[in-house]
């Protein structure tokens, strides 16, 4: 039987959500909920928005799950803090593990985390609670990600490393074996990391640079 859920956004996260909830797990998505000066319009995706001071009078914790469907605005922070609100008014927070994701059936996952396809969890990973990785990560045995982090596309984490909490880490990074990521830490995209981060460090890769030539000049 589906169980009824109700998603805290109304953003194209929310919509994807949705999508994922919708065609791949056993909930039904009756309800969107956002703060009150945030609701916009009474319905999204033709289902009713309700205001979040509201939302358990007309969706109650005993019988709603919720999933707080915010990106990665102020490094993760607003994701957790929302999470944690929700948690007080009494909803437990579903999680999801795509079916498409490789994975072997032992990862532990903490409430509000979201993992989606393509993504290969080697044994004994632990993801913390409101972390979300998108498309196409390695995970590599051994390895914990913290709580409220943001993994996006194509990074690789080897490995025995440690991620720490509220981080974001950018398409195509890569974390070496056996090293321990501070928290609040932003992993730029294509960045490569090969020793441990210390909390509130910021790591970016160098641009690529434009070849001065056109590309007329070239398979002539």
């Amino acid at each position: 039987m589906d169980k009824p859920a109700i998603i805290f956004g109304t953003g194209s996260l929310a919509e994807v959500v949705d999508f994922y909830l919708t065609h791949d797990s056993p909930y039904r998505v009756v309800a969107f909920t956002a703060t009150g000066e945030s609701v916009k319009e009474s319905n999204y995706l033709g289902r009713p928005v309700v205001a979040f001071e509201d939302v358990a009078k007309e969706f109650p914790a005993g019988s709603h799950e919720m999933f707080v469907a915010i990106g990665y605005r102020k490094l993760n922070q607003l994701r957790e803090q929302y999470c944690a609100e929700a948690r007080a008014r009494g909803y437990r927070l579903l999680s999801y593990l795509c079916s498409k994701t490789t994975h072997w059936g032992e990862t532990q996952l903490g409430d509000n985390t979201f993992v989606f396809e393509d993504n290969t969890l080697q044994p004994f990973v632990q993801i913390g609670s409101g972390t979300i990785l998108w498309s196409g990560n390695h995970i590599g045995h051994h390895t914990s990600i913290g709580a409220n982090c943001f993994i996006t596309s194509h990074v690789v984490i080897s490995g025995h490393c440690r991620v720490g909490d509220r981080c974001f880490v950018g398409v195509n990074a890569t974390i070496a074996d056996s090293i321990s990521i501070g928290d609040d830490n932003i992993i730029g995209p294509g960045v490569l990391i090969q020793k441990d981060t210390a909390a509130g460090e910021v790591y970016v890769a160098e641009r690529t640079k434009k070849f001065p030539k056109d590309s007329s000049r070239f398979f002539r």
